[in-house]
């Protein structure tokens, strides 16, 4: 005997989400600018390190107007054929950025070794000129996303897109005075490797967590136990099954559950008082909004194919 089923309300996924979009706009223009400043300078210079860093800032355009294609999609609403709408391109979004910056990294540990072998000749003066106006632009772009760099993966992978480019720009500038102040032209590949081991590690952790969202994985902070023997606590309840959780988006966990019942609950009606019981707790002690919630009675379980949880 299967009993009711509910879930958490509030359909209308995508109108508590804080629209970012203005910033990402501004920041993709600050990044252009910069972009062109640096194609310039590189030009005007001969600089390697400028050019390699316009490339960067190449990959960050291209980085900048995903996360603006995912903020924008993530915004349109749910239909019967998608029933989360686009909340799950935040993700897609983040793990497309991530998987980027980790190709930018492979390209400057490739360069620093190339450059470290056969050092370029570069014009300091010229570079350090333009390495400050990149720095400058970077450091604007990072105030105007500081904000709301913890919002979602999205933003976060934007973020660091972002201060990619700033460390890019601080390594021209330090390699580009050590070169004028010691001749030593190697100095450009070390700071391209210290960029390296900053971005690297970083980039690894926000791809894990992408992926750990597409996996379907229980959100990070939930303890299912805790959960489980939370709603055994609740009178009537005698078993939980089938418990899953997952992430449809940063901050929106999503839980199903089976509860086997008493069978005196299908006919006082009980349910319903048990289902807002059940649904109250997992949104007042662990912060879950969207539940689905399936009751049984105990002759039920014999029904059931065998599950994971």
């Amino acid at each position: 005997m299967s009993g009711a089923q509910g879930h958490g309300h509030g359909h209308d996924h995508a109108s508590g989400l804080v629209d970012h979009r203005r910033r990402l706009a501004a920041v993709l223009a600050i990044t252009v600018t910069v972009l062109v400043v640096e194609v310039v300078g590189a030009i005007a210079s001969g600089s390697l390190a400028l050019l390699a860093d316009a490339g960067h800032m190449l990959t960050d355009v291209a980085g900048l107007t995903m996360a603006m294609v995912a903020a924008t999609l993530a915004r349109r609403p749910a239909t019967p054929f998608r029933t989360w709408g686009f909340l799950r391109a935040e993700i897609v979004g983040a793990a497309a950025q991530a998987m980027l910056l980790l190709a930018v990294g492979v390209f400057i540990l490739v360069e620093s070794v190339q450059r470290l072998l056969e050092p370029p000749e570069i014009t300091s003066t010229v570079m350090v000129v333009f390495g400050i106006v990149g720095l400058v632009g970077n450091a604007i772009g990072m105030a105007v996303l500081a904000g709301s760099r913890s919002a979602d993966l999205n933003m976060r992978a934007a973020f660091l897109e972002v201060a990619n480019d700033a460390l890019g720009s601080v390594a021209v500038i330090v390699a580009a005075v050590v070169i004028a102040t010691t001749g030593f032209t190697r100095a450009d590949a070390f700071a391209s490797l210290v960029i390296v081991a900053l971005i690297v590690p970083r980039t690894v952790r926000l791809l894990r967590e992408a992926v750990h969202v597409l996996m379907e994985s229980t959100p990070p902070g939930l303890d299912l136990v805790a959960v489980r023997k939370s709603i055994l606590a609740l009178p009537h309840v005698r078993d939980v099954h089938d418990l899953h959780a997952t992430q449809v988006a940063t901050g929106m966990p999503v839980l199903t559950a089976h509860l086997v019942v008493d069978d005196t609950c299908f006919r006082d009606s009980h349910t319903l008082q048990l289902l807002d019981a059940v649904q109250r707790r997992l949104r007042d002690d662990f912060a879950i909004e969207h539940s689905t919630i399936q009751f049984e009675g105990p002759a039920h379980g014999g029904h059931e194919y065998p599950t994971h949880a």
